[in-house]
């Protein structure tokens, strides 16, 4: 057990290794408890718009029980957290953020929907936010997950497409069930009642399932190309920078109308000074901090997240460079334990997704 967020995590269950549990997500299906994220919902006649103005993206063009991976951003287009946000309905949202932003988030949205509901727009359909506390999260991952949980249930799977949610009976329960997750592999996120999440995290671990610790989610989210805040992006990152430019809606370029939206649609027109990258690096693993240089030994950028992947069997990392070093393909040095070593800038995701597109 490690400490993280507030919370007291589990590394690593039993006597399994990281790679073990890494590996068993990729061939078979492991369970994560990740109970530990904010789940929230915000409902009301304006919570589209309230939303909208949070984020970049275009949440009221989202079908019912669809998701989006989003960004909240500060007055300088930084990004406070990313996050996925459901449309349950066109006056309801189911917004999951990360643990280790739980107060700068709370507060962020208690300051906004204060100022929201006192503006002319807010009085006609004010929007009221309520945390699900203490309910439980588990994210049930791998190729084997569909088959797995389509036996607990009567619902079809195969209708629930990546990206989309429903509430599914799964014996006798009733859970609101995500499918999407945080491996790259498909997989589906079950979000359940604090009174019966112990009875349904036994429900789901009996095998092929194999409980899955922090370590291996680190390794699993890295090769799947995503960011871990804190690590890949914070409140100096805008999205053009994180690469994540894909949760800004195409009207939304133009017509901005939310927070950030003039220091975004600035770097939008004239392209980010630094931008995210994938590398693998020889010799030796690059970890965060790590500084990245050009041939010629002028300094790029630096390392933010970086393992030895165990499903490719390379040095991988992400980070940040200049513009200009960012193509794919691109040869850098890597300072690694005071030497420098051959990085090549590679496209992420490192491995094929295996979502289930239907």
């Amino acid at each position: 057990m490690v400490p993280f967020a507030g919370y007291s995590m589990p590394l690593s269950y039993g006597d399994v290794g990281q790679v073990a549990s890494h590996n068993h997500v990729r061939k078979s299906v492991g369970i994560f408890d990740v109970g530990h994220m904010v789940q929230s919902n915000f409902r009301g006649k304006t919570a589209v718009n309230f939303l909208e103005w949070l984020t970049p993206s275009s949440l009221s063009s989202l079908k019912p029980y669809a998701s989006t991976l989003s960004v909240l951003l500060n007055e300088k287009g930084g990004i406070i957290d990313d996050t996925i946000v459901t449309k349950h309905a066109s006056d309801a949202f189911y917004v999951v953020t990360n643990a280790g932003r739980r107060e700068r988030d709370l507060a962020w949205f208690k300051e906004k929907l204060a100022e929201w509901n006192a503006s002319e727009t807010g009085k006609n359909g004010p929007v009221e936010h309520e945390v699900l506390e203490n309910w439980g999260l588990l994210a049930l991952q791998g190729p084997e997950a569909a088959s797995y949980l389509q036996g607990l249930t009567s619902f079809d799977l195969s209708q629930l497409t990546f990206g989309n949610s429903a509430f599914v009976p799964i014996e006798g329960f009733n859970l609101h069930v995500a499918r999407g997750g945080y491996t790259g592999e498909d997989g589906f996120e079950i979000s359940i009642p604090p009174s019966q999440t112990l009875e349904v995290a036994r429900l789901l671990t009996k095998s092929p399932v194999q409980l899955i610790g922090l370590g291996a989610r680190d390794s699993l989210r890295l090769e799947a190309g995503m960011c871990l805040y804190g690590n890949d992006m914070d409140e100096t990152t805008t999205p053009v920078e994180a690469g994540l430019s894909w949760v800004i809606g195409k009207e939304r370029k133009e017509a901005g109308g939310f927070i950030g939206a003039e220091a975004v649609q600035q770097q939008l027109k004239d392209g980010p000074s630094r931008r995210r990258i994938g590398l693998v690096v020889e010799g030796a693993p690059a970890r965060q901090g790590a500084k990245i240089f050009s041939p010629n030994k002028d300094e790029l950028g630096i390392v933010t997240s970086g393992i030895p992947s165990p499903t490719l069997g390379k040095n991988i990392a992400m980070g940040y460079v200049k513009s200009g070093w960012h193509k794919k393909g691109t040869e850098v040095q890597v300072e690694v334990r005071k030497q420098l070593r051959k990085g090549v800038l590679t496209p992420m995701p490192f491995i094929k997704p295996n979502y289930w597109r239907g």
